[in-house]
């Protein structure tokens, strides 16, 4: 028999964990479950059994470097474009456009940290779910 480890959290180092925390909810639209009252770690999490929370540590020191690990988000409805354009919104910034002229690709953006993940088509336009 398999013996499976389930992923639990999704761990990012963070200047200030309440700070990337918010932001990353907000992405997400997963609730800010728990955090120290002094700010040493914050989790958002979807609520759903098996799906993996997003936990933020504070660490003293800025990121300095590519991400050797990074999220693809894909937005369940709507569009990639109007998506890229919410999360500019919540401080979000495009580091590559990766979008060609026949409407593929992705968007590499980086979060409120530095922090990179890429902004794939929507559910809706890969035809995965009706519009």
């Amino acid at each position: 028999m398999a013996y499976l480890n389930p992923v639990r959290h999704i761990t990012f180092d963070a200047r200030d964990s309440h700070a990337l925390a918010r932001f990353w909810s907000g992405l997400t639209g997963y609730a800010l479950e728990d955090s120290e009252p002094d700010g040493e770690w914050a989790l958002v999490s979807s609520g759903q059994p098996g799906v993996p929370g997003l936990l933020f540590l504070r660490v003293p020191d800025d990121k300095a470097v590519k991400n050797r690990l990074h999220l693809d988000i894909q937005p369940p409805s709507g569009t990639r474009d109007a998506e890229v354009e919410r999360l500019l919104g919540l401080g979000a910034r495009v580091v590559d456009d990766r979008r060609t002229e026949d409407g593929l690709g992705w968007v590499v953006m980086a979060d409120v940290e530095g922090n990179e993940f890429c902004v794939e088509r929507s559910a809706v336009e890969r035809g995965l779910v009706p519009a």
